[in-house]
């Protein structure tokens, strides 16, 4: 894995699919002088995606790829993070699976932030599982992606309490708010563990 030298970031590219509010606060950590990461890409498959706003906001590079040929447009973004020399890829709510091969040329240099906490409720839909579970806490984790969906090596996680008032709508909320708090934390532990 990759490690922060002295004061010289570490190139990151951010992968999303929606509103990329993750990636704005990632942005937003990213311009801390005790960051250890530079955002110089962002990568979406959702030409729609509202979080390409912040690519314009802060003038950072943007690329789109429509992956209805999974294989080609994994060959074209690698292409890209080499050409960009990206050494760090956060994934925030990006809604595609990464191919082995794809995770392969990227080891260990990969993280996605997931909403529940893992290794419970593994992929999608998961604020109404929980709810429907009647679990007493929920909360969001971010690991490190590996050929297995959400299953890669958890580097942190955070809970919060259910409220009997709570739906999956407004818990979606206070994970979110949760998410924004940890992914920069767990980016930092990740890149000064290693």
């Amino acid at each position: 894995m990759v490690k922060s030298i002295g004061l010289k970031k570490i190139k990151t590219a951010v992968f999303i699919s929606g509103t990329g509010s993750n990636l704005k606060s990632l942005i937003k950590f990213s311009f801390l002088n005790k960051s250890p990461i530079k955002i110089d890409l962002i990568i979406t498959n959702n030409i729609k995606a509202k979080g390409l706003k912040f690519a314009k906001i802060y003038k950072i590079k943007k690329k789109i790829y429509n992956f209805k040929n999974k294989s080609v447009s994994e060959k074209f973004i690698l292409k890209d993070l080499k050409t960009n020399k990206i050494d760090l890829i956060c994934l925030a709510g990006f809604m595609k699976i990464l191919s082995k091969d794809f995770i392969n040329n990227f080891k260990g240099k990969i993280l996605n932030i997931h909403p529940s906490l893992l290794p419970k409720y593994k992929g999608l839909n998961t604020h109404m599982r929980v709810i429907k579970n009647n679990e007493k806490y929920s909360g969001c984790t971010v690991h490190f992606v590996n050929s297995r969906l959400d299953s890669g090596k958890i580097i942190l996680q955070k809970k919060i309490k259910i409220l009997k008032k709570d739906n999956s709508n407004s818990l979606k909320k206070k994970v979110l708010k949760l998410e924004h708090k940890i992914y920069p934390e767990a980016i930092t532990k990740a890149l000064t563990s290693l």
